[in-house]
């Protein structure tokens, strides 16, 4: 086995990893696939006000509130419950020594590096009143070296952190998703996030550190992986991976190469899956029946050999992609059976309640027979996507929609978009991206070239960042430039859903007329070149059991439990007749707000027992 750089690895005698294992960790971590040992969670009760200028806070917070970090002030779960316009709020904790020891700050790792989830929309940040950085976009992560503001004074010195977050309600331009810009939420969208709302924490890094880490299926047996390092280098450095498959107990791989000026990419390639002429693939590969996992330690390592800096991390074993109108895991066809998962909470908005919760959103996803989840308008927390991981669920990474189309919303998205991407392409679940729905931001993209141009633009940056996957370019009708044919039909009738997708006669008219929603599928020259179709949108029936909003809703309704489910199975009879329907996305996992057509109560328990979805969903 040999690198890009013509490196030999070395003899297969490693003992057992001393690091973690990073596909057994218990979802704490908020960047699971590049664990370190030492952290300090900063997340809990902070100072919090919705007034004030930088100079206001220079020397304390007065009349401030306590707010639970990560909640965001609109949610009761903050503590503030405040759901009206929060254009600009303030937040303000103390950094104590003993943060600095759990974080792992010794001689040993003398950089301290402080980072931030998601800070919707634009955070600014300060330390002892020093300016420390910014960021522009609200679901993408971000980082600051503050080792010189935290360090050299007293050792028991009590430093300030201060964070300010802008999200202007009515910035259509701002990449939103489903938060609503009046002040109420109506139709479809709900009640807004605005400022910190996933976790903020503290590293200890040496000072020359692995900084990020990307892995990229290339084949069955061969993964590539990309390593970018910060700090200072003191030249003559390599990168060691090791690669274990925990499971059982068995070492699979050592990989040494030498360092690129500012990245590395070296492929590690797994020797089981080309023993006994490729019959032992399968053993090795990603499913959501069999979601293994490969577990590995990436090491820095000086120029005479000592370690300076190591991760745990894990890549799964997964080929995705499209022919002939199917879609294909593995190079078979596989059928798609997803639903739409708006990732909000009643208590929490779009911030998870709990760590727990994200594991068990995914346990209730696969409990109800779907194996993918259409993460729709949210850039997920990562931890979401390692039970996705562990756990086997398909996950379609979507781009929260802006509502204008104008260079500065283009601008807006495209960066944080392509940030989403970047920072989770190494995930197996992730097998689509969407980064565009419904036309929102292009509302008239079926005639107008500019924003044909950046619909299109988005898919083939997305491509162009991530090959390996996937991509719609726009989610439900008007597609450009599509991988896959993606339609949203409310039709509430099984038998003329039936009729719609029945052969290849009904995808012919449904490709030549408008479609379901009277948009056309297809525009900008696009054509139809076999790309599978799938109906992404479909079903919404409400029901309300038990206590009965006045303001809920659904796209038909259902008179009690029985009628709900025999609509619902109606629907997906009709989808398994279909000869030429690759998969399919149900709206939606839970009630949402005023959306009261989710199969799982706002509290996520379920609507009917659990066994009567999960069979109307599968069939059996």
């Amino acid at each position: 086995m040999s690198t890009l750089d013509g490196t030999v690895a070395a003899p297969d005698t490693s003992p057992a990893p001393t690091l973690p294992l990073a596909s057994r960790q218990d979802g704490t971590y908020p960047r699971p696939q590049m664990l370190r040992t030492a952290w300090a969670d900063l997340d809990g009760t902070w100072s919090f006000r919705n007034e004030g200028d930088e100079s206001s806070w220079r020397n304390g917070f007065p009349d401030a509130r306590d707010i639970l970090v990560p909640f965001p002030p609109e949610s009761s779960a903050s503590g503030i419950d405040e759901p009206g316009f929060h254009p600009v709020v303030w937040y303000s904790r103390p950094i104590t020594h003993e943060d600095l020891l759990a974080a792992g700050h010794d001689e040993h790792a003398d950089r301290l590096v402080l980072h931030f989830g998601a800070v919707d929309h634009r955070a600014r940040v300060w330390i002892d009143g020093q300016f420390v950085g910014e960021h522009e976009g609200g679901h993408t992560p971000f980082s600051f070296d503050v080792t010189e503001l935290l360090t050299g004074g007293a050792p028991d010195a009590v430093h300030t952190l201060v964070v300010r977050a802008e999200d202007d309600p009515h910035d259509l331009t701002q990449p939103r998703g489903k938060q609503d810009w009046h002040e109420d939420p109506h139709a479809i969208w709900y009640r807004r996030t605005t400022g910190i709302w996933q976790t903020v924490w503290l590293e200890a890094v040496p000072t020359a550190s692995i900084g990020y880490l990307r892995w990229t299926n290339v084949d069955h047996a061969t993964m590539r992986l990309t390593v970018r390092l910060h700090g200072r280098r003191s030249g003559g450095e390599r990168l060691r991976v090791e690669a274990w498959w925990d499971e059982r107990g068995e070492h699979l791989a050592t990989v040494e190469s030498t360092i690129g000026d500012t990245a590395t990419e070296f492929e590690v390639v797994l020797p089981i899956a080309r023993q006994t002429n490729g019959q032992a693939e399968d053993e090795l590969h990603w499913t959501p029946e069999h979601p293994r996992l490969i577990d590995a330690t990436v090491a820095l390592l000086a120029a005479d050999g000592t370690p300076v800096d190591a991760v745990s991390s894990y890549f799964g074993m997964r080929t995705v992609g499209v022919d002939a109108g199917t879609f294909l895991l593995h190079g078979r066809s596989y059928d798609v059976r997803s639903v739409l998962n708006q990732g909000y909470w009643p208590e929490s908005h779009i911030a998870a309640p709990s760590r727990q919760a994200l594991r068990r959103e995914v346990e209730l996803i696969k409990e109800l027979g779907f194996n993918a989840a259409r993460n729709h308008q949210k850039i997920e927390d990562p931890r979401f996507l390692y039970w996705a991981d562990r756990l086997g669920l398909l996950v379609w990474g979507e781009a929260p929609g802006a509502y204008a189309f104008s260079p500065r919303a283009v601008q807006r998205l495209m960066r944080e978009w392509m940030d989403a991407v970047e920072r989770d392409a190494s995930h197996p679940s992730i097998v689509t991206w969407v980064p565009a729905n419904e036309s929102w931001g292009v509302q008239h993209i079926a005639t107008d070239p500019a924003q044909q141009a950046y619909a299109r633009s988005l898919a083939d940056v997305t491509r162009a960042i991530d090959p390996t996957r996937p991509v719609i370019s726009n989610d439900g009708w008007e597609h450009t430039n599509s991988d896959i044919v993606t339609i949203h039909d409310y039709e509430g009738d099984g038998v003329a859903l039936a009729r719609t997708y029945a052969d290849d006669a009904a995808r012919e008219r449904l490709f030549s007329r408008f479609g379901p929603a009277d948009r056309w599928v297809l525009v900008g020259g696009a054509r139809d070149e076999g790309q599978p179709v799938m109906l992404t949108e479909f079903g919404g029936v409400n029901y309300q059991p038990g206590v009965q909003r006045e303001d809920g809703w659904g796209y038909t309704s259902a008179s009690d439990g029985d009628d709900w489910i025999a609509r619902i199975t109606a629907l997906y009879d009709a989808i398994r007749a279909s000869s030429f329907l690759a998969g399919s996305c149900y709206t939606q996992l839970t009630d949402t707000m005023q959306e009261t057509n989710g199969l799982l109560n706002a509290d996520r328990t379920p609507k009917v027992p659990i066994e009567q979805i999960r069979r109307a969903v599968t069939g059996r």
